[in-house]
């Protein structure tokens, strides 16, 4: 799909961190003039979480290229219907078929280390009982994480993770937006947190445009920005 407007670029985060993980993705796409969102991802539940990208998505005029990172791409998989979607692009990110889970697609592949390394607790819900959350135990966060970062960053991202709602892994996407759109992956060589043959996998199924980052940790956008740029841009350039 082609359009004269440029595309905005909105930058859907994924569980254990925050927007402020895109800090050097949103730089390098500003410095070539690109327009950049970076919302919020409540981290609550496939469905809801889904539901208020697609919402930051329609108040944009113009076009859109839907960029998701872990936890953020199985997100922009079902967002991304969105009529003025033009474009995802997958980072080091789960990319679902219609009607699976984040555990369904993982069960395919060996385990990562992530699974093991996770610690519990529970969150109050109104009108219902406390729900669980699961956050990387902090002294495993660096190498599971982010093992290409300087330990400095990775000291304050370990204690300032968002936890995510342990029950975003049963729920089931509901609609696969790369059927109709077309889209791009990075694949995280080195990832700790999800094996990068799911990444790989998932991107071949949906047909993406795949590059292979060797080495690269979870944390890609963190620690090769200009990459991760790189890939956002040939989007934007292909969908305009």
């Amino acid at each position: 799909m082609t359009t004269q407007q440029p595309p905005t670029v909105v930058l859907v985060h994924g569980a254990f961190a925050d927007a402020g993980s895109w800090a050097g993705v949103v730089t390098e796409l500003q410095d070539h003039g690109v327009a950049v969102v970076a919302p919020p991802n409540p981290l609550r539940g496939l469905a809801a979480d889904s539901a208020y990208i697609a919402s930051a998505v329609s108040r944009i005029d113009g076009p859109v290229v839907l960029v998701g990172h872990s936890y953020g791409g199985a997100l922009i998989t079902v967002a991304g219907t969105a009529e003025n979607v033009v474009g995802l692009v997958y980072v080091a990110a789960y990319v679902l078929e219609e009607g699976e889970s984040l555990g369904e697609l993982q069960g395919r592949f060996p385990l990562s280390p992530l699974v093991s390394n996770l610690d519990e607790s529970t969150y109050p819900v109104p009108g219902a009982e406390p729900a669980v959350e699961v956050t990387i135990k902090a002294e495993a966060f660096p190498e599971i994480f982010a093992a290409d970062v300087a330990e400095s960053v990775t000291k304050v991202l370990a204690v300032a993770q968002r936890p995510l709602a342990a029950g975003a892994f049963t729920e089931t996407a509901a609609a696969a937006a790369w059927k109709t759109k077309p889209s791009w992956a990075l694949v995280a060589g080195a990832d700790q947190a999800i094996n990068p043959d799911v990444e790989r996998f998932g991107a071949e199924r949906a047909g993406a445009t795949v590059v292979e980052a060797d080495g690269a940790s979870h944390a890609v956008a963190v620690s090769r920005p200009k990459a991760v740029a790189q890939l956002i841009l040939d989007a934007v350039h292909a969908t305009r």
